[in-house]
């Protein structure tokens, strides 16, 4: 009898080790929760690309020095680094996680490069632990809570409006509109109409049921401190604001814009003009404009400290300026320098 204990004991052990490990395992690949009022990135930058976004004193970028690679450094652009290769947009971050989307198309040559990767996918701050979340294509991405609600794009169904949960577990059709999720507050989504108008839209992510908010004329929506910043299209495209509590609209420019931002302090823009185009700022509430480079230029990224831009068309060099304080335009050689010493 005593004997027989040997052949229960070691069976019984064995499932008490498996099963512990498959416990471990579980919890170490489970994606904490989010709190419903957690985002991924501003909308300005998410709605210049998403090519920067600011997390716990670290700034994660695409690269265009390195094929648009993802890199991490700290906010005043030391300790550069290197995390994933791939060409990266849409970049979201919260917690211990990094959440965009890659496309290898156009991430360099080589072996490497000759089989097409791109999707959504998750990775660790570090840049580790990198997954795909959907084998979908993407033009723009917030994280809301739990949700990347993303505007999914294929040849078939062109853009839709989809929401994938962050451990992969779900990803559901939302809106058959093209609705753009970069500007959001609390659990809330602001967009513009596209299909029959443009007015302004609330989409509440708690029940993904939308309401009016104001009938306006607008693009590219963006939320800041109670207000809603947007392009007026049936006035040339020119920076306003509208007070969501006020209820009432504020002509900041005149200048007609081809893109924005909205940083703490200033609203960065580029000025469309035949003769004189500018990348321009103003304080929020459009006084003290001036001109931060004279010139065409695209993909406008601001962080804490700085913010990022390139000529139209042009993705190198990616330039930068302090983005509170006085204009100083250099080239952004930090990222440059980590490229080339890879």
């Amino acid at each position: 009898m005593k004997n027989n204990w040997k052949y229960i004991l070691f069976p019984a052990l064995l499932i008490l080790f498996l099963t512990v490990t498959l416990v471990i395992s579980s919890l170490k690949g489970r994606v904490p929760s989010n709190d419903i009022s957690v985002t991924g990135n501003t909308a300005g930058n998410l709605n210049n690309h998403g090519l920067f976004c600011e997390l716990d004193g670290k700034v994660y970028f695409s690269n265009a020095y390195d094929n648009g690679c993802l890199y991490s450094m700290n906010t005043d652009e030391t300790e550069v680094r290197k995390l994933i290769s791939g060409n990266i947009s849409s970049i979201n971050a919260a917690g211990d996680y990094l959440y965009y989307f890659m496309d290898t198309a156009d991430s360099g040559t080589g072996f490497g490069y000759m089989i097409r990767t791109y999707g959504v996918y998750r990775a660790k701050t570090n840049g580790k632990a990198s997954v795909c979340l959907v084998r979908d294509g993407c033009v723009t991405m917030q994280l809301v809570g739990d949700y990347l609600y993303y505007q999914r794009y294929n040849n078939q169904d062109f853009t839709k409006f989809y929401k994938l949960k962050t451990d992969k577990s779900e990803n559901i059709l939302v809106s058959d509109e093209i609705i753009n999720p970069a500007a959001c507050n609390n659990g809330i989504i602001y967009y513009n109409g596209q299909n029959k108008d443009h007015y302004l839209y609330a989409l509440d992510t708690r029940t993904d049921t939308s309401s009016t908010v104001y009938e306006g004329n607008l693009w590219y929506p963006i939320y800041q401190n109670g207000y809603i910043y947007f392009m007026d299209v049936g006035n040339n495209y020119r920076i306003c604001r509208y007070s969501l509590s006020e209820q009432n609209v504020e002509i900041l420019t005149h200048d007609r814009a081809d893109c924005f931002n909205v940083g703490n302090s200033y609203i960065y823009y580029q000025k469309n003009d035949a003769d004189a185009p500018a990348l321009m700022r103003m304080r929020l509430d459009g006084s003290e404009p001036e001109v931060v480079a004279e010139g065409i230029y695209e993909n406008i990224n601001i962080t804490s400290n700085y913010v990022y831009f390139n000529e139209f068309n042009s993705e190198v060099p990616v330039y930068h300026t302090p983005s509170e304080g006085a204009v100083n335009v250099t080239a952004f050689t930090a990222a440059r320098d980590a490229a080339l010493a890879e």
